[in-house]
């Protein structure tokens, strides 16, 4: 167990030297685009944190203590990056449509976890839906599904 671990964790040190040439995995890009959207207000919850936790598990099967790691990992590459595209362009190249659209959903999730969708975290997610090429109507059905989900029925 300790060792699977540990070699979880070694796959995502932090990129350096000729490392940073490549393309994050997957599973950080993904962890680093939820991240984002749970930093885009600076005043993230523990609602938040959680709703972030809850889709890595789901996107990737895995443990919580694994799933805590990476969330780790994406908040330390999160606040390295200068921009979305070393995340967004993986995804987009691997991933088909209904992949997408369920990561973009559950972005949505953690948007909405606290309650309430900021104009900051609305901005986030519209930069990264449009980088990952999802049709208008499609992203809508997403961030309704989402909303459904936390239970608002409000408007924004």
């Amino acid at each position: 167990m300790f060792k699977s671990l540990m070699d979880f964790i070694d796959g995502l040190a932090p990129l350096d030297g000729a490392a940073a040439a490549r393309k994050p995995s997957i599973q950080l890009a993904a962890a680093v685009l939820l991240v984002e959207v749970m930093r885009a207000d600076a005043d993230y919850s523990q609602l938040e944190r959680a709703a972030v936790r809850r889709a890595l598990i789901e996107l990737f099967p895995q443990s919580e203590s694994e799933a805590d790691v990476l969330m780790t990992q994406a908040e330390s590459s999160s606040r390295m990056a200068s921009d979305l595209f070393a995340f967004t362009s993986p995804i987009d190249e691997l991933w088909d449509m209904p992949a997408k659209l369920r990561l973009v959903e559950l972005m949505w999730g953690v948007a909405y976890a606290d309650g309430r969708l900021s104009e900051i975290e609305r901005h986030t997610m519209l930069r990264i839906v449009y980088l990952l090429h999802i049709p208008p109507g499609a992203q809508v059905h997403a961030r309704m599904r989402a909303k459904a989900a936390a239970g608002l029925d409000h408007e924004d």
